[in-house]
């Protein structure tokens, strides 16, 4: 039996959700009323509920993230709106507390979050022995560990390919709940990572000012998914719960044709869903919000990943500026533009810059505001006007299901026969007397025409056949009603036949990998700690959020690293690194300084804030 592998898209809401598997999307993922981490893409239970019935149309999947910390006067609450989810027909849950295991829930499916540190066999395994039946992997992981993953458990794996990054090991960045008491791990997230910096050295020479410091480019592993398939992943992430509905029509689009290439005659792998889109415009998922795109560590440490000039939009890159006229520019593959598109720049400063398009006359780009820009310049366009007007049309992306339709004759009339591509079938008879056809030529061709118009159902008719005895008349009215009852009958039929995957949680015993928990586990709640207590654990220190040491802190664990992109990496760059840096080196955006420290054999850095005492082994350089 072939395995299915999916693309799981963003919804944002009920409409973006419904536009992600117009697009092609396998599944997807929303946000509940509560507990999910992002604060701002919440959604009522009722509209979850539709979107449920119309990803189930499909046979597309629904995941709901509830994936904050809990504490423990939320725990019934949480707990009620589970049954409440499981009642709509949800097909998953993705949770980072573990709280959640130790619930009175429905036999409902669990998903680990990457928030939940699925970074290592060990650990993964440990939850797939747990219930889970899905591991959501860190996004630094390279397809070595991924395959070593693979091989320890059976549990299945999703991995992001596309979208922004979060520079931290997700579930394990502290930086927003310091500075300004808005955790992550509650939804709430801060983006300090996005700010600018001062980089100091340990002299207080300032090495780099005004800098988008822990800004990293966007994730992009469209070329990458076979490799992927091969190493053990069978769901391919789009990160983007707050992103505009052309992002993720865009996005989707764009990985479901590169999907669709690798799955097309494979002997192993297959679509995870049914129907086919098509589409209406060109996907590039450049042309979509971008910082620049990198494979981040699929192929382990190989390149600069920052994005210091700015954590905006960058886009598609059009051109250098080849001369400056008095009022606009000349741009290198000036055709690709439009009036109304935005541009981005680097500008003399050396700082992020851009304009909108007014008008292109003559081969000028006249910007709506002149800005000095010198020649060579490269300019990206983070603005596509007309792009994102075609991309926003409802007609965009349409998704069909396949049907064979046979219209045939019975003893007291006609019986219109419609089979999908899932083998459900749907049959109406329309009671008629028989009355030959004055007018036999091309009648065949016309009842096959007006069955064929499927309309704005989600059928389209892959074949008719029509099996007479004789030239029956009959008016395209009646033909017209019996198609649309027996397409209105199908969807009735595929609804109700969905079966959806369940599992009941038990409560098991096997040890936690490790004994000790720091705050790094994010244990928050009464709940969770029974849980890793029933699994060995025998010392448990509280979440961050619940016991933060003001000014001492470490906020942050990433494998990305500043030296590195400083070409001042021990490990990767020893032979041109030229002098070292004097350590520690500082942050400083205002008042907010944090230190960094780098431990190199795990090839990891740590932000700490500044009234830590750092101890630095001169052993990992």
């Amino acid at each position: 039996m072939k395995k299915k592998v999916e693309i799981l898209a963003p919804a944002k809401n009920l409409y973006q959700g419904m536009a992600a598997i117009n697009a092609g999307a396998d599944a997807v993922y929303i946000g509940a009323p509560q507990f999910g981490a992002r604060t701002n893409a919440t959604n009522p239970v009722e509209d979850i509920a539709e979107l449920v019935q119309y990803a189930h149309l499909f046979k597309a999947q629904v995941f709901v993230v509830l994936n904050t910390i809990l504490y423990d006067n939320e725990l019934d609450t949480c707990q009620k709106l589970i049954h409440e989810l499981y009642d709509i027909g949800v097909d998953a849950l993705i949770i980072q507390d573990m709280a959640i295991m130790e619930m009175d829930i429905p036999p409902i499916v669990i998903h680990a979050s990457t928030q939940a540190n699925n970074r290592d066999p060990k650990h993964v395994k440990f939850l797939a022995d747990a219930g889970m039946k899905r591991a959501v992997l860190a996004r630094e992981l390279n397809l070595d560990q991924i395959r070593d993953i693979q091989k320890a458990t059976d549990i299945e794996l999703e991995f992001f390919v596309s979208g922004a990054l979060c520079v931290s090991f997700s579930g394990n960045c502290y930086m927003s709940i310091a500075g300004g008491e808005r955790s992550a791990n509650r939804g709430s997230c801060a983006q300090n990572c996005r700010l600018p910096y001062n980089l100091i050295d340990g002299t207080g020479k300032t090495l780099i000012a005004n800098s988008h410091l822990l800004s990293i480019k966007d994730l992009d592993l469209s070329d990458q998914l076979p490799n992927l398939i091969e190493a053990g992943i069978t769901s391919f992430k789009i990160e983007g719960r707050l992103k505009d509905i052309v992002y993720v029509k865009n996005n989707v689009s764009y990985l479901r044709r590169k999907l669709d290439v690798f799955l097309e005659n494979n002997e192993h792998f297959t679509k995870a869903s049914s129907g086919r889109t098509f589409y209406n415009f060109e996907a590039e998922m450049d042309r979509s919000f971008n910082r620049g795109y990198t494979d981040y560590f699929v192929n382990k440490r190989t390149e600069k990943i920052g994005s210091w000039e700015t954590p905006k939009s960058q886009g598609q890159v059009i051109g250098k500026v080849t001369a400056v006229k008095s009022n606009g520019y000349v741009i290198e593959n000036s055709d690709k533009l439009n009036n109304g598109d935005g541009l981005y720049f680097i500008n003399e400063a050396g700082e992020a810059d851009g304009a909108q398009i007014n008008t292109i006359t003559n081969g000028v780009v006249i910007p709506n505001t002149f800005k000095p820009i010198t020649v060579g310049t490269m300019i990206y366009r983070n603005a596509d006007a007309e792009f994102n007007k075609l991309v926003e049309r409802e007609d965009s992306v349409i998704r069909k299901i396949g049907v064979h339709m046979t219209f045939s004759e019975t003893a007291t009339g006609f019986q219109l026969k419609a089979v999908d591509e899932d083998g459900h079938e749907s049959i109406v008879t329309l009671e008629s007397a028989k009355e030959l056809s004055k007018n036999a030529d091309g009648l065949m061709d016309n009842i096959k025409k007006n069955l064929s118009k499927t309309g704005n159902t989600p059928f389209i008719a892959d074949s008719i056949a029509v099996e007479f005895s004789n030239n029956w008349f009959l008016p395209i009215s009646k033909i017209n009603e019996i198609r649309r009852e027996v397409l209105e009958q199908l969807i009735d039929i595929r609804v109700k036949a969905y079966v959806r995957k369940e599992y009941k949680i038990e409560k098991t015993t096997h040890p936690y990998p490790v004994e000790k928990l720091d705050f790094m586990y994010n244990v928050s709640n009464k709940m969770a700690r029974t849980f890793y207590h029933r699994h060995g654990v025998t010392e448990i220190e509280k979440a961050f959020e619940l016991q933060w040491d003001p000014g001492k802190a470490r906020v942050m664990t990433t494998k990305y690293c500043v030296k590195y992109e400083l070409g001042k990496c021990p490990k990767y760059q020893r032979d041109s690194m030229g002098e070292k840096v004097v350590e520690p080196l500082v942050l400083k955006h205002g008042e907010n300084e944090y230190k960094l420290k780098f431990n190199c054999k795990p090839c990891e850095m740590e932000i700490w804030e500044k009234d830590a005492d750092l101890v630095f082994d001169e052993d990992e350089f």
